[in-house]
C-alpha cells in the first residue's frame, strides 16, 4: 500500500513538472502555444460534452474517441486473427519459416504512411483502407512473439505428448497454445499499441472523423488549443490501452 502511495505521489510531481515547463514553454518561448489553462478554457466544450454532436467532425470527446477505439478494435482482431496463425506456422515450420521470413523482413518496417495510400487504391474507400493500414502495420508483433513462443517449447513437452500418443488438436490445446499463450499476449499487447498510432495517421490522411481527424482538422484551422486536447487524448487511451492489456497478461500468467 505504502509502495502504490508513493509511486502515485511520484506520478503527480512528473505531471506537475511537465505541466510546468508546458507553462513555461507558452509564456517565455513560444507564444503561439496556448497554456495549460487556456487549453482547458478553449477545449472545455469537447470534455465536458463528451457525447454531444454538432457536426461531423464537431463532436465530443468521447464520441471522436470511441469512433477511433471501434477502428482500432476491429484492425487489431483482424490483426491477431491472421498474425497468431502465421505466427504458428513459421515457428513449427522450418521451411515456412525460410521461404517467408525474408518478405516479412521487408514488409514490417514499411511505415503507415506508405501503406494507407496503398488501402485507398486497393478498397477505393477510406474505412477498408485504414483497417488494412492497422491490421498490416499492427500484425508483426504477434506474428514474431507467437512464433517465438513456438520455438520456445521445450522438446520434452513435444516427446511426452508423441508418447502419449496425442492427436494433433489435443497437442495443439494441451501442449502448445498453453506454452506459447504468455508468448502471444505480449505480441497482443504491442500490436493493440500499434494499432492506436496507424489509426490517428490513418484518419489524419482520410479526414474521417475520429481523435485524429479531429486534430488534422484543427491544425488546418490553427486552433492549438484543439490540437493538444487532441494529444492529449491520444496519450491517455494509448495509456489506458497498454495497462489494460497489461493487465490482462499479469492475469495470464498468474493462472
Amino acid at each position: 500500500m505504502q509502495n502504490s502511495l508513493k509511486t502515485f505521489a511520484l506520478s503527480l510531481v512528473g505531471l506537475f513538472v511537465v505541466g510546468g515547463l508546458w507553462t513555461f514553454l507558452s509564456l517565455n518561448v513560444a507564444p503561439d502555444l496556448p497554456s495549460p489553462w487556456r487549453t482547458w478554457q478553449e477545449s472545455k466544450i469537447y470534455v465536458l460534452n463528451p457525447w454531444e454532436k454538432r457536426g461531423e467532425m464537431d463532436q465530443g470527446i468521447g464520441l471522436m474517441t470511441a469512433y477511433s477505439l471501434f477502428r482500432v478494435a476491429k484492425g487489431f482482431f483482424l490483426a491477431i486473427a491472421i498474425g497468431t496463425p502465421l505466427g504458428f506456422l513459421l515457428g513449427a515450420s522450418p521451411t515456412f519459416f525460410k521461404m517467408f521470413d525474408p518478405t516479412i523482413q521487408l514488409l514490417r518496417p514499411i511505415s503507415p504512411l506508405a501503406w494507407l495510400p496503398l488501402g485507398l487504391i486497393l478498397f477505393r474507400q477510406s474505412e477498408p483502407a485504414a483497417l488494412f493500414t492497422i491490421a498490416l502495420c499492427s500484425m508483426w508483433p504477434t506474428v514474431i512473439n507467437t512464433m517465438t513462443g513456438v520455438r520456445a517449447i521445450p522438446q520434452d513437452y513435444l516427446n511426452v505428448a508423441r508418447v502419449l500418443r496425442l492427436s494433433p488438436w489435443k497437442q495443439f490445446t494441451k501442449v502448445w497454445l498453453p506454452a506459447t499463450l504468455p508468448y502471444m499476449f505480449t505480441g497482443y499487447r504491442l500490436s493493440l499499441g500499434i494499432a492506436w498510432l496507424v489509426i490517428v495517421a490513418a484518419e489524419m490522411l482520410t479526414g474521417t472523423p475520429g481523435v485524429g481527424g479531429f486534430l488534422w482538422q484543427e491544425y488546418n484551422s490553427l486552433i492549438y488549443s484543439h490540437i493538444l486536447l487532441s494529444i492529449l487524448t491520444i496519450g491517455v487511451v494509448g495509456f489506458t490501452l497498454d495497462r489494460m492489456m497489461g493487465f490482462a497478461e499479469n492475469k495470464l500468467r498468474t493462472v
